[in-house]
């Protein structure tokens, strides 16, 4: 069964950090590009960064720049968002999905399989 599986998530302080995780089973991601997005309470999915199947193209929102970086580890059949610099309006479930093509975007339309998200939440 293919299946994505997000971890990483939790509480952590304005200004601070987490890893989130995205790993794959059942299929290998060599050639997938991998998007993450997430969804605040209230608010439509939003496109948050995604990196091609080679790792060397990546996309970031505006909002997440200089704050968030996109890795990948094709060995270890995983892929990484690193965020720093953590702000309250970063709180939201974040999800990772897989893109087929290999080239990724910020659009969720784009992507065919989907994990079922891990919650972080930013404040004091």
């Amino acid at each position: 069964q293919l299946q994505l599986v997000e971890s990483g998530g939790g509480l952590v302080q304005p200004g601070g950090s987490l890893r989130l995780s995205c790993a794959a089973s059942g299929f290998t991601l060599t050639y997938d590009a991998i998007g993450w997005f997430r969804q605040a309470p209230g608010k439509e999915r939003e496109g948050v960064s995604c990196i091609s199947s080679s790792g060397s193209s990546t996309k970031y929102a505006d909002s997440v720049k200089g704050r968030f970086t996109i890795s990948r580890d094709n060995a270890k059949n995983t892929v990484y968002l690193q965020m720093n610099s953590l702000k309250p309006e970063d709180t939201a479930i974040y999800y990772c999905a897989a893109d087929e093509t290999g080239w990724g975007s910020l659009k969720a339309d784009d992507f065919d399989y989907w994990g079922q998200g891990t919650q972080v939440t930013v404040s004091s």
